[in-house]
């Protein structure tokens, strides 16, 4: 477990990580830490895990973080939280693997694609047993993995994971050239609605920059 993801070469964490996904790269993650954005003052503590060889290369890693809070997870389990306090447990800290402020599905136990099938479905029970015992010894109420893909739902089920559905709205772009383009296809009513929130930016005097 290490706490911060500078103690990891970004080489060797995106060889786990792969290219597929932006949101897990090293150079990402690692902004979030440098920023502050992810920090323990801000409720998001990295305790990511990295599993070595005996020459000390990076076999397979997780973002994990111990979680002062549920914000910024797009996973709401204030209910949860609520319950288990009412009972007289403290539901905070939880560990989590996540992307922070990302609810984007993708591989959440990272391995290096250079190994094989065998050797990779090893090392994900390896990290899947590692996050369950680090809550574990720690004396947590509980570990999550957010936005998971199918693959490694059984690796996790299997260290002792509940499954946990949840429900999400994408916009989807159907070949609108413009924002009229996309207006045209909604009714009167919706098109004036969201023209009014428009207009009303539009006056806010607000600058962006890119």
């Amino acid at each position: 477990m290490i706490d911060s993801l500078a103690q990891v070469p970004g080489a060797a964490w995106d060889a786990c990580a792969g290219g597929d996904n932006p949101f897990l790269c090293h150079d990402f993650l690692s902004a979030l830490e440098h920023s502050g954005c992810v920090s323990a003052q801000n409720g998001w503590a990295p305790r990511h895990v990295v599993v070595r060889d005996v020459a000390g290369e990076v076999l397979a890693c997780a973002p994990a973080y111990l979680k002062g809070h549920s914000a910024g997870e797009y996973v709401f389990d204030h209910g949860w939280a609520e319950a288990y306090q009412r009972a007289g447990g403290a539901y905070y800290p939880k560990l989590i693997t996540a992307v922070p402020f990302t609810p984007v599905t993708g591989p959440r136990l990272l391995v290096r694609d250079d190994l094989n099938s065998a050797v990779q479905t090893r090392l994900k029970h390896q990290l899947a047993g590692a996050l369950k015992g680090l809550a574990d010894q720690a004396g947590l109420s509980s570990a999550h993995a957010n936005f998971v893909p199918e693959i490694d739902l059984h690796v996790l089920h299997e260290a002792g994971f509940l499954h946990r559905l949840g429900l999400q709205y994408h916009w989807n772009n159907n070949r609108y050239g413009d924002y009229s383009d996309f207006l045209g296809e909604l009714n009167s009513r919706k098109r004036k609605a969201l023209n009014k929130e428009r207009r009303e930016v539009a006056g806010a005097d607000l600058s962006i920059e890119r």
